[in-house]
């Protein structure tokens, strides 16, 4: 996965642009009405959802695989500490954050990274902090597309590996670190005209 995505921001720069998805802000306004301040962003590529937190004062941390990503995200004036590694080597520092936001990272993980990153994640966080997670659903025109590996999970035909979620897998998978909502959510493909809005859930957790 680092020489994909290396190869990725190192080629391509900002390849969604930089307008924040829609559950950045949602995220954000969440995060803002429990008064939660330091907040760690996973898998924050060249910071296009980072900024929006940055902007609005909370204490931002990332971890980011690409250095190219990281560079991009340094010469937009994001300058933040942010750890370069892969989020399956977790834990990268010894805080503990009030709120996590990961947006569609986890679905690119096999079944042992999803939740290794899941309690690395949980045990990151304040007690009666928040964790959002912006995952890929079987909703999405890609479902069923590429090599399947196994249940739910296909080798896409530009490399990606995604594991689909729907209700009951999230259910499974989450349930154990603090599930308190699921929510379907329409992102809109800001970066490119004439698509349809990708469907998505928008998972969140509290830690008890």
């Amino acid at each position: 996965m680092n020489e994909y995505w290396e190869s990725k921001f190192c080629k391509e720069g900002a390849l969604w642009k930089f307008d924040a998805a829609n559950s950045a802000t949602m995220a954000s306004d969440l995060f803002r009405s429990e008064n939660l301040h330091h907040l760690l962003i996973p898998g924050m590529g060249y910071g296009r959802n980072a900024k929006i937190f940055q902007d609005q004062q909370f204490e931002v941390t990332g971890i980011e695989i690409s250095a190219s990503a990281i560079a991009l995200a340094r010469s937009k004036g994001m300058n933040f500490k942010i750890h370069h590694g892969s989020v399956t080597d977790m834990p990268f520092d010894e805080d503990l954050y009030d709120a996590i936001y990961c947006y569609a990272l986890i679905h690119l993980l096999n079944k042992w990274e999803r939740k290794k990153f899941l309690s690395s994640c949980y045990h990151q966080l304040k007690k009666h902090g928040l964790m959002i997670f912006v995952v890929a659903t079987k909703e999405l025109s890609l479902y069923g597309c590429g090599i399947c590996l196994s249940k739910d999970r296909y080798r896409l035909p530009d490399g990606l590996t995604v594991y689909f979620y729907d209700e009951e897998s999230i259910s499974r998978e989450f349930s154990k670190f603090g599930l308190i909502r699921i929510t379907d959510i329409e992102e809109p493909i800001k970066f490119a005209a004439g698509y349809d809005p990708m469907p998505l859930k928008f998972v969140v957790c509290r830690k008890s």
